[in-house]
Parts: structure tokens; C-alpha cells; sequence
């Protein structure tokens, strides 16, 4: 009852691992793959689990099986399954992931890369652990000290000292995300002792999944960018893939309103009925939402913040949908097929005056990156008696 009572000390992204986390190592909690792809797929986890106590020998044999970073893959986390174990540091780096634009994996590779020698080593990794650990420090919760420092012992690892590593100068600098965070703490890390406690981070701290995927067995190897790269990428398309398969039924498309559940589900949109009732009536015509059409709409989601600066810039308050379309692709990159860019017209305008407002479509895909931090709202799938009918002819 004392471990549950935790939960009323932690911030809403802790207390979503302890409630996926389903592995325990000497007082930490993990994450297995198999329960990540569930945190950021699914509102709860599928069936309600204790925390499994692990063996050293048992954590050795799951390091053991843990495939180099050169055998990576859009299947690695499907494939590791259960036999894997992530730490909540590694599921915020992993959550930072999901939400960059390919032109970011260089930034993220230069803000480990701290000596700047083209290479990131187990011990610039390590730095992450103390960075996020400081952020969270700022957001607890006052109360029980003791509680706090088990939470803390939970989600870290150790028990952490209660002087600051990074200086700060007040509450109004601490930046508002663990990207933003990452970005601005690593840039300090040669002008404190933050490297230094790297060292006895490692010291104290079981290797995980990650570490050993990316430096080895035996911590020594270093990683590239061009493996660092390929691993984020593969993330972002295994996550997308399973999110796609769950609502293709083996089919190489999904439906416009399919489509639009997902794009609605970690939404804080009230009436959501009506932006469904509104794509049935304007796509009369099912058509169907491909992979590629699908992967390439969140990539430009991930490019979400550039688009809206152009957006401001050039006093885009309503656009066309040819527009819209030569819009994402010049502040982004990413070309739409017309089929898609009607979909999310057909989906967004609401009014049905062919604009799309920036109120009406960029504040609402905010709220989706966040995938279920700000106030997640299940969504009730309807099915169309067309969808009906083409599933159960696919199944014959």
C-alpha cells in the first residue's frame, strides 16, 4: 500500500511508466519493449500486472539476447518483445524520439556528442539520466520526503542528493519540455560536473536494453550518427506501423474515418462526433489511407512547430487546400498526396467553408503529439456500414 501511495507524488508522465512498467531490479522499475509500444499505443495497459521481480541472472540473460545496434530494425521493440528492459530516463529519451522531425536527429546526436568527437560513448549517454533527473526534481510534489525518495529510488535507481548539479536562475528559465530541456542542459555539461557524475551514475546503475544495444556488452563501444539516426527512425516507423496494423486488419489501407480517430485520439477536442460526422458526409467515397500516406502525414506532424511559425509569419490565417499543400511541403519538406490533404480538410473544416484555420487544425495536432499527457479523452469507434462490408469481404 506505501508503493501505491507513490503514485499520488508523481507527475503525470511517471505515473503512466509505473502504471505500464511491469519488471522491478533491486528497488527500480522497468519497462519491458513490449510495455513501451503499449504506453504509447494504448490508453491502459491490456491486462493488469504486478511488478516482476528480476534476478541478476535473469537481467543478464535478457542483456545477453540484446542484438548490436548495427542488427537494429522497425521491428526491434516487436521483435525484443518481453526480453528487453528500459529505464524511465530511456522512455522520456524514447518519448523525445516519437516527436522529431528527421532534420532534429543531428541535433540530438550533437547534444550527446559533448567532446565533440563525431562519436557518443556509454558515458555521454549517461548524461541523460542526471539531466532528466534534475528537471523532475523541480516538478515534485511537496510532502512525505521519504516517499519522494522512494519514488525517486524507483524511477532512478539511487538515491539522489538533495544539491543541484545544474544551476539554474530561476523557475521561469526551467524549460517547458524534456527536449527542450535536453538541449539546453547538455550544452552545460563540459562546464560542470554533470560529465564527472556520469561516472558514478554508471558505477551504481544495472545496464539496460538501450545501453547495450548501443555500446555493447561491455559498455565500450561508442555509436555514429548514422546508427543513431537509423535507430530513431526505426523507432518513429514501428510505432507508426503498429498504430496503422491495428486498424488495417491485414489490409494495405485504412479508412478516412479510421484515419480520423486516430488523428483525434489524444485530443482534447469535446464534440469529436461531429469532425466524423462531417468526414462521412464529405467523403462519401471510401478510398483509403495508405502506409505510406499515413507515415508521411506524421512525419509532417513532427515538423508541426516550423509549419505553424510559417503559418504566423505570412498571416495564414485560412487556406485553401492547394495552398495548405504547397505550405507544409515549403516550411517542412514533406509532400502530401492530394488524397491525404483532402482527407484532413474534409476532417478539420468543420464549417465546411473549404478554409482550413489555424484554431481549427494546428492546436488540435498539438494536442496529438503529446500522445495522452494533456488530458487524454477516449474516442468511441464507430463503423460504418462500408467498413463493415469491406472487412468482411477481406476476410473471406
Amino acid at each position: 500500500s506505501d508503493l501505491e501511495d507513490l503514485h499520488l507524488y508523481a507527475t503525470p508522465r511517471e505515473q503512466r511508466f509505473r502504471r505500464f512498467a511491469s519488471l522491478e531490479f533491486e528497488g527500480q522499475l522497468y519497462m519491458t519493449p513490449h510495455d513501451f509500444i503499449q504506453a504509447v499505443t494504448s490508453d491502459e495497459p491490456k491486462r493488469t500486472k504486478k511488478w516482476r521481480s528480476l534476478s541478476k541472472q535473469e537481467l543478464n540473460q535478457i542483456l545477453m539476447e540484446t542484438p548490436p545496434v548495427w542488427k537494429g530494425s522497425s521491428k526491434l521493440f516487436r521483435n525484443l518483445n518481453e526480453k528487453g528492459v528500459i529505464s524511465y530516463t530511456e522512455y522520456l529519451f524514447l518519448l523525445c524520439i516519437l516527436t522529431k522531425p528527421h532534420a532534429g536527429f543531428r541535433i540530438a546526436f550533437n547534444m550527446f556528442d559533448t567532446d565533440g568527437n563525431e562519436m557518443v560513448d556509454k558515458k555521454e549517454f549517461l548524461v541523460l539520466q542526471e539531466i532528466f533527473r534534475k528537471k523532475n526534481e523541480k516538478r515534485e510534489r511537496k510532502g512525505d520526503e521519504e516517499k519522494r525518495a522512494l519514488l525517486r529510488l524507483q524511477l532512478y535507481g539511487y538515491h539522489t542528493p538533495t544539491n543541484s548539479v545544474l544551476k539554474t536562475e530561476g523557475e521561469d528559465l526551467v524549460p517547458r519540455s524534456y527536449w527542450d530541456t535536453l538541449r539546453r542542459s547538455t550544452s552545460q555539461a563540459l562546464f560542470s560536473d554533470l560529465a564527472e557524475r556520469a561516472d558514478d551514475i554508471a558505477s551504481s546503475l544495472s545496464d539496460t536494453t538501450l545501453l547495450v544495444h548501443f555500446f555493447g556488452k561491455k559498455g565500450k563501444a561508442e555509436l555514429n550518427f548514422e546508427d543513431f539516426y537509423r535507430f530513431m527512425d526505426n523507432l518513429q516507423t514501428e510505432v507508426l506501423e503498429i498504430e496503422f496494423l491495428s486498424y488495417s486488419n491485414g489490409m494495405n489501407t485504412i479508412s478516412e474515418e479510421d484515419f480520423a480517430h486516430i488523428l483525434l485520439r489524444y485530443t482534447n477536442v469535446e464534440n469529436t462526433s461531429s469532425y466524423l460526422e462531417n468526414m462521412r458526409c464529405r467523403i462519401p467515397e471510401e478510398k483509403g489511407i495508405t502506409f505510406e500516406e499515413f507515415r508521411s502525414f506524421f512525419q509532417f506532424l513532427n515538423n508541426l512547430e516550423d509549419f505553424a511559425i510559417a503559418m504566423q509569419m505570412y498571416n495564414f490565417a485560412s487556406r485553401s487546400i492547394d495552398e495548405f499543400k504547397r505550405a507544409v511541403y515549403v516550411a517542412t519538406g514533406v509532400k502530401l498526396s492530394p488524397h491525404l490533404v483532402n482527407t484532413v480538410f474534409k476532417i478539420f473544416d468543420v464549417d465546411r467553408d473549404d478554409q482550413l484555420s489555424y484554431k481549427e487544425f494546428i492546436g488540435i495536432m498539438k494536442d496529438r503529439l503529446n500522445r495522452g499527457f494533456r488530458g487524454y479523452k477516449p474516442i468511441q469507434r464507430y463503423t460504418t456500414f462500408k467498413s463493415c462490408v469491406r472487412k468482411e469481404l477481406y476476410s473471406r
